[in-house]
């Protein structure tokens, strides 16, 4: 138990081993490249011997580097600036300590090998005098503590980034989590805002002894929650599915209104694949029940419709009813979560993607319109 917390907790590189490997790999590739070709610009004799020499060299320089890469990997954690001056100041004992093999390699053991007889015995001379070894390493090691800083920068640059990408995408899951937990709730809020309303209806229908329609009611009411509760809240749903529920719905508030209430709906069968949130239309519909057909002492025809425009679908619900009071507002206390859930749900899932606009017409009825992504329902 303590091995796996320890384990899921343990810090991740910002920049991998391999990454890091191919870095230095191709930073001394460079060095060798480069000496080479100067080597054979310049005619230098014994190039083989020398070539040979300056793998070794190099091979000693891919290992220090790689000691020293395992050296930053321990402050990963620190702060950048730390980093840096990390950097600087380990860059150069790493730096003498090639340039004092270097120096080893190529005028101690066995020059004789690379030059000939009278170039051998100057350099002789000038390594018996005092100090020669000590600024020939102090030269090579002031070049070689700038190419190691440079792989260092380039070490740093690759760490910062992946840094950044890391809190990128922690940041990204942490929205995408608000985003869902948002959309949860606004789905939730739908299902026990209807719920109070048909208790309502129900308690009413046993006030008045109507113990037929209330038995009915509950039935279609059991299947109503049966089928919306079935699915995931963030999962859309085909809207021959969602156009189901309403008609659940309706069916239970036609037990209230069976003289009033009036369905239609006008779907092309193309469309009844798309998919759509669900439960996105019952605050419409539920609204045009509450403030229509509730309020109407004539038949109320509600009205589901679809149709698409180009990548948009355009679903609207639509009722006949009398003319609503000036007072009533799309936000305002009347209309309570209905319209305003919808707002915040098309708003948190698409964006300006999507959008609720609403119309009263002078002649009476009203109509809701939700415009919304065409979203296909891949197999």
């Amino acid at each position: 138990m303590h091995m796996r917390k320890f384990e899921i907790g343990k810090h991740k590189p910002s920049v991998g081993h391999q990454v890091a490997i191919l870095s230095i790999l191709g930073f001394w590739l460079f060095y060798v490249i480069i000496l080479t070709l100067r080597a054979s610009i310049g005619d230098w004799p014994a190039q083989g011997e020398m070539a040979a020499r300056r793998i070794v060299v190099t091979i000693l320089g891919i290992g220090i580097t790689y000691l020293l890469y395992l050296f930053f990997r321990q402050f990963e954690d620190k702060a950048l600036s730390t980093r840096i001056i990390t950097a600087f100041a380990a860059a150069i004992p790493c730096a003498i300590i090639i340039a004092s093999f270097n120096h080893y390699i190529f005028n101690i053991y066995y020059p004789e090998n690379l030059w000939d007889e009278a170039h051998v015995e100057k350099m002789r001379e000038y390594v018996a005098q005092d100090n020669f070894a000590l600024k020939a390493i102090s030269e090579d090691a002031t070049s070689r503590f700038f190419f190691i800083i440079s792989w260092a920068s380039l070490y740093l640059t690759l760490s910062y980034a992946g840094e950044v990408r890391q809190v990128e995408r922690k940041a990204a899951r942490f929205a995408q989590a608000a985003q869902d937990a948002e959309l949860r709730s606004l789905r939730y809020q739908v299902n026990p805002h209807f719920l109070f309303n048909t208790l309502n209806s129900l308690s009413t229908l046993v006030m008045r002894s109507q113990s037929e329609e209330a038995e009915e009611m509950i039935l279609n009411l059991s299947k109503f929650y049966r089928t919306s509760l079935s699915g995931d809240p963030l999962e859309d749903v085909p809207l021959s599915e969602e156009v189901h529920l309403q008609n659940l719905y309706l069916d239970i508030e036609a037990v209230r209104f069976p003289e009033r209430l009036r369905t239609k709906v006008n779907i092309p069968d193309e469309l009844l694949g798309v998919l759509v949130p669900g439960l996105i239309l019952q605050p419409l519909v539920e609204n045009a029940i509450k403030h229509s057909v509730a309020h109407s002492k004539r038949p109320v025809t509600i009205t589901i419709s679809a149709r698409s425009d180009g990548d948009n679908l355009i679903l609207t619900v639509a009722d006949d009813g009398d003319p609503r009071p000036i007072d009533l507002q799309d936000n305002g206390p009347s209309s309570g979560i209905g319209l305003a859930n919808v707002r915040d749900r098309l708003e948190t899932r698409f964006g300006r993607q999507a959008s609720l606009q609403t119309v009263r017409p002078a002649e009476g009825g009203y109509i809701a319109q939700l415009t919304l992504p065409l979203m296909l329902d891949n197999p």
